[in-house]
């Protein structure tokens, strides 16, 4: 089963949205359009220069590409499905990358000053990306994910057992 401590993965342009959700689940990911890369044979190289597993809805740059894992799926809880179905843990603990550039996470200390928009890491936890700066905390939109991934698992039990 691969974990976010074991899998480096590589997306394709077709799954930047997914690229958010591993992120937050912790798997370090990269995604094509962060590296100003859209050709196939370049993605290829990327995916081995690096040891990443490749996930792509190109059928044919599955086909050739070393380990790539195809999705069918359009929609994010169908494609969160097939990775559940394929063996990835996708589960949320400890905030550990940044979700928008894939930077690893440091919790902000107590009496660290945090943007307006966030809340002060004296209420509750709070993260801030090494690279890009961004923070982190559990709100709505960690909660919407946690709703998300509760779906896509709720839709594996329903398809096991038709």
């Amino acid at each position: 089963m691969p974990t976010p401590d074991d899998a480096a993965l590589l997306l394709d342009v077709m799954l930047g949205k997914l690229a958010t959700y591993l992120r937050m689940c912790g798997y370090d990911t990269a995604y094509a359009l962060d590296r100003d890369i859209e050709a196939d044979p370049r993605l290829r190289e990327l995916a081995r220069e690096e040891g990443r597993t490749l996930l792509t809805r190109d059928v044919d740059l599955a086909r050739t590409t070393d380990g790539a894992l195809v999705l069918c799926e359009r929609t994010i809880e169908g494609q969160l499905t097939e990775l559940l179905e394929a063996g990835f843990s996708l589960d949320l603990d400890e905030p550990v990358r940044c979700s928008i550039c894939n930077g690893l996470l440091r919790e902000v200390a107590r009496g660290e000053e945090t943007p307006p928009f966030a809340p002060s890491p004296a209420e509750r936890p709070v993260w801030r990306c090494r690279d890009c700066g961004q923070p982190f905390w559990r709100g709505s939109h960690w909660r919407d994910v946690e709703s998300t991934l509760e779906s896509a698992r709720e839709r594996r039990e329903t398809y096991r057992h038709d």
